[in-house]
């Protein structure tokens, strides 16, 4: 059997972290904040972000998916900084309100970005990406980390 295709496992990276986030919102409406369980979402989704924007977005722009690729990485500028707002809640205290606000600020987010980026972007990284970039965003899949402190390119506003 052969092994899922990228745009399989990008999307499947997606639905995990949507999960995981959906679960956290859902424990926080039952009165509990799972502090771990959204810092290692977070961690999961800059961890996702950053293999988009370091592997897979430069070569899809040098094939020509540029205007699409320009999205992606504004939309990521945004929900970096959720992210950003929901670690700070969860440093201050636990304001279930703004933090269960904040959290499905950024599922609504996740929800819209990967709508566009599932159809539009992933096809492409089945078809476009060079053997020794596919090979390498593969394996960084299976056991990639994100470099301690890299911000995606469009975090700052």
């Amino acid at each position: 059997m052969s092994s899922p295709s990228l745009s399989a496992e990008l999307t499947r990276e997606h639905r995990e972290i949507d999960a995981a986030l959906q679960a956290f919102i859902e424990k926080l409406d039952c009165g509990s904040v799972q502090t771990e369980s959204l810092t290692g979402t977070l961690e999961a989704l800059r961890r996702h972000i950053y293999l988009e924007e370091v592997f897979l977005f430069p070569p899809l722009r040098d094939a020509g998916v540029v205007m699409p690729i320009f999205v992606m990485m504004r939309e990521h500028g945004q929900l970096w900084q959720t992210m950003d707002a929901l670690t700070d809640l969860l440093a201050d205290g636990h304001d279930y309100s703004r933090l269960r606000d904040m959290s499905i600020k950024l599922l609504d987010q996740l929800l819209q970005h990967n709508s566009k980026e599932e159809p539009v972007i992933y096809p492409n990284a089945d078809t476009e990406l060079p053997p020794h970039t596919s090979a390498e965003l593969t394996r960084f899949i299976v056991t990639g980390r994100a470099p301690e402190g890299w911000v995606c390119q469009q975090a700052g506003g």
